[in-house]
C-alpha cells in the first residue's frame, strides 16, 4: 500500500529527483515490513494432532477398563486406563498409542 502511494506520489506530485528516492526509500519499507511478518509469522511451530493432548484433563464418557472413551474439549476420543477409571471420572492424558490417548485417573 505504501509503495502505491509512494509511485503515485512521485508522478504526479514530487519533483524528478525527488520522487526517484521516494520509490526507492518505499520499496525498502515494504520489503523490511515483509521480511519482518514472515520471520514473526515463523517463530512458532504450528501445534495440531493428538501429541498436543498430553498433560490435558478428560472426563470418561464410558469406563475405561482398560479401554473406553474419553471426552476431550467437546471431541469424543478412545482410551486406555490400565488403573481403570469409571464414567464421570476426570483423567489425565499421559501418552497415546495410535489416536488411542493412554490415561490415569486423577
Amino acid at each position: 500500500m505504501l509503495f502505491v502511494a509512494a509511485v503515485l506520489l512521485a508522478v504526479f506530485v514530487v519533483p524528478h529527483p525527488w520522487g526517484l528516492v521516494l520509490i526507492v526509500g518505499a520499496a525498502v519499507v515494504e520489503l523490511a515490513e515483509s521480511w519482518f511478518w514472515i520471520r514473526f509469522s515463523r517463530r512458532r511451530r504450528i501445534r495440531a494432532g493428538a501429541e498436543t493432548l498430553i498433560g490435558a484433563t478428560a472426563k470418561v464418557a464410558s469406563d475405561c477398563r482398560p479401554l473406553g472413551q474419553v471426552r476431550v474439549g467437546g471431541e469424543l476420543w478412545s482410551a486406555r486406563c490400565d488403573a481403570g477409571a469409571g464414567v464421570g471420572e476426570t483423567v489425565r492424558i499421559v501418552g497415546r498409542e495410535g489416536l488411542t490417548l493412554l490415561v490415569v485417573p486423577q
